[in-house]
Formats: C-alpha cells, sequence, structure tokens
C-alpha cells in the first residue's frame, strides 16, 4: 500500500460539514432563498403519473399573496365559514401553547413544545381530511387534536400527568393519543410513525376500506431508516397515504443542511422513490389545504402516495428545554419572509370583507378564557407536582394494562406502592 507522500499529485481528501449562513449575533438572511409567487405553480390533475409532479418538489406551492389575495389554480375556494374554522382553531393553538409554556414555566409539568409559526401545517390538513382518516403526527402537531374537538381538559391532563391522564402518565407530556379522533399515539423515538402510517394505509386497503393515512415528520428525521423504508413500502405498493415532511429548518439545534436540505429540497425524495411529491408553502393555510385534499384524491382513487414538504418555520425553541439563541440569530423567526400564517389567513378574510379588527379582538378575548377555564378544571385533577403526592393510587396503575390477569408478585408490588404513598400523604 503507497503512503500519502507516494501520491504528491493528488490532493488530500476532505469532507464538506453543513453550516447555516448565520449564528447568534449575526442578522438573519434568508436572502438565498427562492421563493416563487403566489399561483405560479402548475396543478397538475389528481390522477397524474407521479413523474408529472415532480417539477413541483423544486418549485413552491403558494396561494395567498402578500397582499392576502387568493390566487391561482391552487386556491381551494373554501367558503368564509371554513376560513374563520380555521383561522379560530390555529389561533386556539397559539393561545394554548402560550398558556402550557407558561404552566412549565411555573413547575406544573416537565416540558412543553410549541408549534409558533406552524399552525397551518396541521389544523388546515386536518380539515382537508376526513374526520375519521388516521393521523400519525410528531409532537407538534398538536393542532389536529384542535381541529378535531379534542377536549382541551383532556390535552391539559396528559401534560400535566395527572389523575385525569387518558394515558395515565405513562406518555411524556405532549405525546397525545386519541384513536377515536384519529389520532395516533406518538412516539418520542424518532420517523417511527411514518412506517407505521404506511403499515395502517396498507391494512386499511387490504381490508377494502375507505380510511387513509397521513403522517408527519420533521426535516431532520428524514435522515433515518425507518423513513426511507416507509416510503420504499408506500411507493411499491401504492398505499394509500400522505407523508408530510415539516421543514422548519430546524432539528433541535442542527439546521436542515445536516438531513441533506442543501443538497436539494425534500421533497424532491419524492422523485428517487416514482410517487408523486409537492413542496408547499407550509405558512399558507389555503396552499396546506389544497394540497392536503390533492394528496386525499389520489390515496383514494388507490393512485399511491404523495411527499409534500411543508416549507415553514420554527419560530421558538425545539422545547422548553431550548435556547435558540445558541445556535441561531435571535429574530430570525420574525424575520422569516413567508410570514405568519395566523396574520395571513386574518388579512384574507378581512380582504374578502369577511373579518374585522373587533371580530378578531373579540375572538382572542374568547378563546384565552376558554383555555383559562379548561387549565382550571384540569389542575383540580392535579398537576405533575400534586398528582403524585395527592392521588398515590393513580401512580399505582403503572401495573395495569400490561398482562390480562396481573400475576401474584405485581399484585403485591402494587399493594406495598399504594400503602407507602398513603404513608407519605399523612
Amino acid at each position: 500500500m503507497t503512503t500519502p507522500s507516494e501520491r504528491p499529485n493528488r490532493p488530500a481528501l476532505s469532507l464538506h460539514v453543513p453550516e447555516p449562513s448565520t449564528r447568534p449575533g449575526d442578522e438573519p438572511d434568508f436572502s438565498s432563498l427562492v421563493i416563487p409567487a403566489a399561483g405560479e405553480a402548475r396543478r397538475p390533475d389528481p390522477a397524474a403519473e407521479p413523474r408529472e409532479t415532480h417539477e413541483l418538489a423544486y418549485s413552491l406551492v403558494r396561494v395567498l399573496d402578500d397582499e392576502g389575495r387568493a390566487v391561482g389554480p391552487w386556491d381551494p375556494k373554501l367558503d368564509p365559514d371554513t376560513l374563520r374554522r380555521i383561522l379560530r382553531d390555529m389561533m386556539m393553538v397559539r393561545v394554548y401553547d402560550d398558556r402550557m409554556y407558561r404552566a412549565q414555566r411555573q413547575g406544573k409539568t416537565s416540558f412543553y413544545m410549541k408549534s409558533t409559526g406552524e399552525e397551518a401545517v396541521a389544523v388546515a390538513a386536518a380539515h382537508a381530511l376526513d374526520r375519521d382518516d388516521m393521523c400519525f403526527p410528531t409532537y407538534r402537531q398538536q393542532g389536529l387534536l384542535v381541529a378535531r374537538d379534542y377536549p382541551l381538559v383532556d390535552m391539559m391532563c396528559q401534560v400535566y400527568s395527572n389523575r385525569r391522564d387518558p394515558l395515565k402518565g405513562r406518555q411524556l407530556p405532549v405525546m397525545y393519543a386519541s384513536p377515536e379522533h384519529g389520532f395516533f399515539s406518538i412516539s418520542g423515538n424518532l420517523a417511527t410513525q411514518v412506517p407505521q402510517a404506511v403499515g395502517w394505509a396498507m391494512a386499511s386497503a387490504i381490508k377494502g376500506d375507505s380510511r387513509i393515512a397521513a403522517a408527519w415528520i420533521g426535516d431532520g428525521s428524514t435522515a433515518e431508516g425507518d423513513f426511507h423504508s416507509a416510503v420504499t413500502f408506500a411507493g411499491v405498493y401504492r398505499a394509500p397515504v400522505i407523508l408530510n415532511v415539516v421543514n422548519n429548518q430546524w432539528a433541535i439545534s442542527s439546521f436542515s443542511g445536516i438531513a441533506g436540505g442543501e443538497l436539494t429540497t425534500f421533497a424532491a425524495r419524492a422523485v428517487g422513490y416514482g410517487i408523486a411529491g409537492l413542496r408547499v408553502d407550509g405558512n399558507d393555510p389555503l396552499a396546506v389545504y389544497a394540497a392536503t385534499t390533492w394528496a386525499a384524491d389520489r390515496a383514494r382513487s388507490n393512485l399511491g402516495p404523495t411527499l409534500i414538504e411543508m416549507f415553514t418555520y420554527r419560530v421558538e425553541g425545539h422545547s422548553t428545554s431550548d435556547d435558540p439563541s445558541q445556535y441561531r440569530p435571535k429574530t430570525a423567526g420574525s424575520k422569516w419572509p413567508l410570514g405568519d400564517p395566523v396574520e395571513r389567513l386574518r388579512r384574507h378574510l378581512v380582504g374578502l370583507g369577511e373579518w374585522d379588527e373587533g371580530r378578531h379582538a373579540a375572538l382572542v378575548e374568547t378563546l384565552e378564557a376558554e383555555v383559562r377555564a379548561a387549565q382550571r378544571a384540569a389542575e383540580k385533577s392535579g398537576t405533575l407536582v400534586t398528582s403524585t403526592i395527592d392521588f398515590p393510587q393513580e401512580v399505582a396503575t403503572m401495573f395495569e394494562d400490561v398482562f390480562e390477569e396481573m400475576p401474584w408478585h405485581l399484585r403485591e408490588q402494587q399493594a406495598q406502592m399504594i400503602a407507602e404513598l398513603e404513608a407519605k400523604r399523612k
């Protein structure tokens, strides 16, 4: 074997490590982004061959222009009541997030994850899907539950892990689950929900059902093997599933380039797997609704899966355990060129003559009151700290729901735990 010194005319090999364009202390710079005009993207027939969509994996489906007008072939032409409901649900998610964030800072729960700036990704999609379609979300799609009228009190009880927690404290905060509302249990393990969604969709087809599945995954998690296995199965078997890649630019503190975002778009992964692909303005509720409806029509017509890149931005930290000012400029979220989904839809409704500042302010007040009332109701059943002190019998349920008949040694351990907790409470 020759040594490097014996190969003097060959350059030394090196690796490229992706780096974000700006760091803390810099001015946010999104000048490198190419943002097509609203209404510019072509809308293929939902029955089109996948290859006829692939140009859209490199463009950006947009409906709302800078003045809040709905333009172009992707305009879903929603009625005012539906638009107002989508606006209400996005605003509810934001109010709920702010309240639960404060609860975490007050020590009432261990951590929380907000979806600020990404509300349309879940809410608008939920309104485009049928209520009995099954959703396989990540930990930032609480808007799915809000849009499907899941009780706020139950959501809060899960965050608090209190005695009314529907999951009995067995899941981390914000890891909701409600199959009755078409919301599959969230997993903290990255990317596992995508093969689950594909498998569920395949099972639905095998049974001759009419329900489809939809999954959400972060840009960073697309680098996991589970994602690629799932897309292979989805494409090969034409599974009736929508695969949403939420590209919010950051996977905790690693920017999207680490997962391949520098090389091409995330929607371009559809090209390699031979499935339909769309790249969508994730801060445009009408574009999200239109793209989801288009993909759902394909799935219900047995035309296979669609991979949708929801191009958006995580405005705040990854969670309450994260400080984004340590790895990006503080004002990056407010400078995101695609704006705020709530403000964009509000402006659209105002332009239609279907909304005004007075009604908007009144809705904010109503939602805040509703969330405060839900919080008071939830906290009557305890918070993360008080639950283990005031309600020891609930902690003891950790032994249940594992075996059909609890073994004798677990019954003994459960009884011992209850006795010890009762003694502490006295």
